[in-house]
């Protein structure tokens, strides 16, 4: 990634992979990609699909710099602001005229399922049977609105997710350049919160950045910022299940609310930690792979926690929590579903 030196610029641009081998993440991607242009089997059409924040528009950038498209032949379309007839027509006219200065004009449309029925209707022919000098890189989150004609017509590639240990990672490392550093369990909390999603972890770190005050940056400190549970609420909420105390349960809820903690954020903490304990619990052996994704502090509690063996540290309990947290978002109380969850668990009738 560019070493940029300009503060302004937001990190998630400032260190946007600009060729494959930066690419994190997506190696079933780069490896099938690159590996096609190299010998020669260029698509007319590609349709990159995932989950937001994680490097579509990138990728799409990194083919037409491979196919050597200029910045002159490379034009991008945002449809979810250009999603009409109008604007398709206006691709659908230029694609005829020749690139200026590149063998291939390309066309990167983003978020391509908010396109309208007619939209779609017109540029189905072009996607079918465009100009040899043109390529098209379709990307969406939401693979299934995209019409199945379309979808025929295109290579399809579909991104997943990094893991909170890339996403870790990468937060470890760009801090790092930087000039800041992470107090430990710090990296991991911001990719927790990123949710797998690259710039939302770069976008959450350059929030932290301009907020600190120092160039050690503590885990109180993002707590803080990102106004994110501390560790001790989520370690009390898990202790109260393994020791089968609903009061000491509903006590943590409630400091939760005192605090304006967002109950999603404070159960998606609680889950993740959780499934380590779960991991440590069933499958020993992973302890060193739980050890490089989680903090001394963390590693110690979970290896207490699981150290009795309690009943409701469980797959169970897992299961209800998943569920309590697709619920979590419709709740008019917030506090509800986690207290309704906590009964459930200890089966407090």
């Amino acid at each position: 990634m560019k070493d940029n030196k300009d503060s302004n610029i937001a990190l998630y641009r400032k260190y946007r992979p600009e060729n494959w081998g930066e690419v994190i993440g997506q190696d079933h991607i780069v490896k099938a990609i690159d590996g096609a242009l190299k010998s020669g089997k260029v698509s007319h059409a590609y349709l990159l699909c995932g989950p937001r924040g994680t490097g579509k528009t990138t990728i799409a950038r990194i083919i037409a710099s491979e196919l050597g498209s200029s910045v002159n032949d490379i034009y991008e379309l945002d449809a979810a602001s250009n999603r009409g007839i109008d604007d398709v027509r206006s691709i659908r006219d230029s694609v005829q005229t020749m690139p200026f200065d590149s063998k291939y004009k390309i066309y990167i449309l983003d978020e391509v399922h908010m396109f309208t029925k007619d939209a779609w209707n017109a540029l189905l022919k072009t996607i079918e049977e465009p100009p040899k000098h043109v390529i098209f890189i379709l990307a969406t989150t939401e693979l299934e609105k995209v019409p199945e004609t379309i979808v025929s017509r295109c290579q399809s590639f579909i991104f997943k997710k990094p893991t909170d240990a890339i996403l870790s990672s990468v937060v470890t490392n760009v801090a790092k350049k930087e000039g800041y550093t992470l107090e430990e369990g710090g990296a991991a909390l911001i990719a927790l919160l990123a949710d797998g999603a690259f710039r939302d972890a770069l976008g959450t770190l350059q929030k932290v950045i301009s907020f600190s005050q120092n160039k050690k940056i503590s885990l109180k400190d993002i707590e803080e910022v990102t106004g994110s549970p501390n560790t001790v609420l989520v370690d009390n909420f898990l202790e109260a299940i393994a020791t089968k105390k609903i009061e000491e349960g509903f006590l943590c809820i409630k400091r939760a609310s005192e605090q304006n903690l967002d109950m999603v954020v404070y159960l998606k903490m609680i889950l993740a930690k959780l499934r380590y304990a779960l991991m440590l619990r069933y499958a020993p052996s992973m302890k060193k792979d739980i050890e490089a994704s989680v903090s001394e502090h963390d590693i110690e509690f979970i290896s207490k926690l699981v150290s009795s063996k309690p009943e409701h540290i469980s797959s169970l309990t897992l299961s209800v929590l998943l569920a309590t947290y697709q619920s979590l978002r419709n709740s008019p109380i917030s506090e509800l579903p986690l207290e309704m969850a906590l009964v459930e668990i200890l089966n407090d009738k």
